[in-house]
C-alpha cells in the first residue's frame, strides 16, 4: 500500500516513518507537514492510505478529507481524544493516540490491507461526491493566513505562474495553488475550466461571443483543448 505522512510536527512524522519502515507491505510515497502539498500529491491518484493529524495550521485533518473527491483510507493521528467519534462519522480505518506505539500501528494499518483486499474506500463514491456538492465553500492559504472563501463569491480564477487568483465579487485573492489541483475540489457542474489559465463560474456568465466568455464584465478566452466541454455545457444551459 502507498502512504503519505501528514503532520505539522515533524518529529512525529520521524516516529511514524520509523514504524512503516518495519512494515514490508507499506510504500511511503511522501510525508509532509503542509495540508496544502498534501492535497496535491493526493490529486496524483497514487495514495492508497493517509496517516493524518488533525490539529494543523493551514487546515484541521477533517477539513482536509472532506476537501477531496475521492480520498483514501485514513489513519488519524493525534495527541487529542475529543476528535474520534467524528473521526469514525468519516470512516477513518483506526484513530490513533500520539505517542503511537508500533504494535498499535501495525493493527491499524492490517485494519486498512484487509478494507483494500475487500475492496472498500473512505466512503463510496457516490456519498462523497454529493458531500462535496453540499459544501458551499473553500479554504485556502494566503501569503500570511488560511482565508475561507464562499464559492457563491467566486466569479472566476486566473492562474499567473505559481498562483492563483480568485476574483470575486468585492475583491480578488492569491494562492500558492495549480488549477489542477482546484479543479479536483470544485464542483464540475458549478465550476469550468475554459483555459489553461482559467476557471470560471458557470452562473456568473453573462454573455457568449463565439470563443469568448464575459463575466463580471471581463472577457475572457476559450482555449481551444476546451471548447468542446464549454460548448456542450452551454448547450444543455439553453432553452428553446
Amino acid at each position: 500500500m502507498n502512504c503519505l505522512i501528514i503532520d505539522d510536527e515533524p518529529l512525529a512524522i520521524d516516529v511514524i516513518k520509523k514504524h512503516v519502515n518495519r512494515i514490508p507491505f507499506l510504500n511511503i510515497l511522501g510525508a509532509t507537514t503542509s495540508a496544502f502539498e498534501a492535497i496535491e500529491i493526493i490529486n496524483s491518484g497514487e495514495i492508497d492510505l493517509l496517516f493524518l493529524d488533525i490539529q494543523m495550521p493551514e487546515l484541521t485533518g477533517f477539513e482536509l478529507l472532506n476537501s477531496l473527491r475521492k480520498p483514501p483510507m485514513v489513519i488519524f493521528t493525534t495527541a487529542y481524544q475529543d476528535y474520534a467519534l467524528e473521526s469514525y462519522e468519516l470512516d477513518a480505518v483506526d484513530y490513533l493516540m500520539k505517542p503511537i506505539p508500533f504494535e498499535r500501528l501495525l493493527k491499524a494499518v492490517n485494519k486498512a490491507k484487509l478494507r483494500l483486499a475487500k475492496g472498500k474506500v473512505v466512503s463510496s463514491p457516490e456519498k462523497k461526491i454529493e458531500k462535496k456538492n453540499s459544501r458551499d465553500y473553500i479554504f485556502v492559504k494566503t501569503a500570511y493566513k488560511t482565508v475561507r472563501i464562499e464559492l457563491k463569491d467566486i466569479n472566476y480564477i486566473e492562474s499567473q505562474k505559481d498562483y492563483v487568483i480568485f476574483h470575486l465579487l468585492n475583491e480578488k485573492i492569491s494562492s500558492q495553488l495549480s488549477l489542477s489541483s482546484l479543479c479536483d475540489q470544485l464542483d464540475s457542474t458549478l465550476f469550468l475550466r475554459i483555459h489553461r489559465s482559467f476557471i470560471i463560474a458557470v452562473n456568473k456568465i453573462s454573455e457568449v461571443e463565439r470563443n469568448t466568455v464575459i463575466v463580471n464584465g471581463d472577457r475572457i478566452s476559450v482555449g481551444a483543448n476546451y471548447r468542446s466541454a464549454f460548448k456542450s455545457v452551454i448547450a444543455h444551459q439553453k432553452i428553446g
